[in-house]
């Protein structure tokens, strides 16, 4: 049904879950992903709207187009880098006014146990406050200590504890959990809750927080596809239990450590949810610090919400890949990307770019992985290359283009997560973080099979068959 494709574990479904997710498919079926082209700048700065529209799409008559070709033949990596940075800041400042800020530090987090270590640092060293997003939102523990401990702890300090937390992700959460922090003294806000009677914003059931948001006195933030969830305590021996239950699998995530003025953006999108959810009056405190630079990163924090005017991310994705000239690499937990970002997939393959993804071979929804193996030929007809991570549920949502360009975030290369979800991504222009990204990447493939054109087309009947039964679900990915 409808959630089941981007729930983060497998989880048990009440009857009044089941209903709801039913009543709720009427409400989707009226979503549509949007035509990036309808959302591109027009006019003006011709080189730039070629970059930007790609192959396929003939530029105004006085296009003088700078950027290097597909073959990358700059005079030196060097020069490469800067040129590709440039374009891509060009790109990307042509989008959109939502800022590109400049002056932050960034530290790519590989795995979900040090996305936690670096996260209850970051808390245990909280004097102000701590302010918290997230889809699945559980009691877990690093280092000994438990998520509930830290935070009652931080909050006897004075320390103020904001949470807000998605009613279906973390439905596998004891509620007492939420209502001792309650009664310590956070203020607690619970997203969309699948109970009508408890909602106070209007009831939307298939209009979820996918975010992942952790700011923590306004001057250190993380982001990306880590959950605060008990699947990222199993370590990687765990691999995929013989019995297929990804809730005690080893998990492969990634989350992004933000410092810097970009921290203030992912706090704006903490409060301006916290708003629309109607949540109660914060305790005081100084949300809003001073940011001096504390890098080189420039990053843009992209909060995409449902029934967006500028779907933001997903045109940021599409013209990042159609503006691409050397390599295009990502990884997605579900793989099932509607047709634009597909047809750019191809058309960048085909230009000889260098277009490597990263895909599941195991997760909670079977039927995403069999949905995104269906497109898998044309992908690799066109000259792409796909790798499926092994004895790991894949989770994570990265892309990299040409070594300057990084997304690291909560979005899915789906449809639920252009035109649903609530969700968070940082994309960044700088070689450093592209660096981090591109070495993560690296060790995915390593840890993956690779497909092949020649095995993908000798698949077996049934396996399809069960492609053709995940694509008939594909509208609601």
């Amino acid at each position: 049904m409808v959630e089941i494709a981007t729930s983060p574990c497998r989880r048990t479904l009440g009857r009044r879950t089941l209903l709801v997710l039913a009543g709720a498919a009427p409400l989707a079926a009226c979503a549509s992903t949007p035509d990036v082209d309808d959302y591109l700048p027009r006019g003006g700065g011709s080189a730039i709207r070629q970059a930007i529209i790609g192959p396929g799409h003939p530029a105004p008559s006085d296009a003088r187009s700078s950027a290097a070709p597909a073959s990358g033949n700059a005079a030196d990596p060097e020069e490469q880098t800067s040129e590709a940075l440039q374009r891509q800041f060009e790109v990307q400042s042509a989008l959109s006014k939502s800022p590109l800020v400049q002056g932050n530090q960034t530290r790519v987090l590989h795995n979900g146990m040090d996305a936690f270590a670096a996260m209850f640092q970051a808390m245990q060293r909280a004097r102000d406050h701590i302010n918290l997003e997230y889809y699945v939102l559980a009691d877990v523990r690093s280092g000994g200590q438990s998520l509930g401990e830290l935070l009652a702890d931080r909050l006897r300090a004075g320390v103020a504890v904001n949470i807000l937390y998605d009613s279906y992700g973390s439905q596998g959460t004891p509620r007492s959990f939420f209502d001792a922090l309650h009664a310590a003294g956070a203020a607690v806000v619970e997203f969309n809750p699948l109970d009508p009677l408890d909602t106070k914003a209007g009831w939307s059931p298939n209009d979820r927080d996918h975010r992942k948001i952790m700011v923590v006195d306004g001057t250190v933030a993380f982001t990306g596809g880590v959950n605060l969830d008990k699947v990222y305590e199993n370590p990687p021996s765990a691999g995929i239990p013989a019995d297929g239950d990804t809730t005690h699998a080893y998990w492969r995530d990634t989350a992004v450590q933000i410092e810097g003025p970009a921290v203030g953006e992912l706090q704006k999108l903490f409060f301006a949810t916290w708003k629309d959810q109607k949540g109660p009056t914060v305790a005081p405190a100084t949300y809003f610090p001073s940011l001096p630079p504390r890098g080189v990163q420039t990053v843009r924090i992209v909060g995409s919400v449902p029934g967006d005017q500028l779907p933001l991310y997903y045109i940021s994705l599409i013209t990042a890949i159609r503006s691409a000239r050397l390599k295009i690499w990502l990884s997605s937990g579900y793989f099932v990307p509607p047709h634009q970002e597909r047809e750019a997939l191809y058309a960048a393959a085909r230009d000889g770019i260098d277009v490597r993804v990263v895909a599941p071979s195991h997760t909670d929804v079977d039927s995403a992985v069999y949905a995104g193996r269906a497109a898998y030929g044309d992908l690799l007809e066109s000259g792409a290359r796909i790798w499926e991570v092994q004895n790991a549920v894949l989770h994570s949502k990265l892309a990299t283009v040409d070594g300057v360009w990084s997304m690291i975030g909560s979005s899915n290369l789906d449809r639920r997560s252009v035109v649903f979800n609530n969700e968070v991504d940082a994309i960044i222009l700088g070689h450093d973080t592209a660096g981090q990204v591109e070495a993560i990447l690296q060790q995915d493939m390593a840890a993956s099979r690779e497909v092949s054109l020649a095995a993908w087309s000798q698949r077996s009947l049934t396996e399809r068959l069960r492609e053709l039964q995940a694509r008939a679900w594909q509208y609601w990915m």
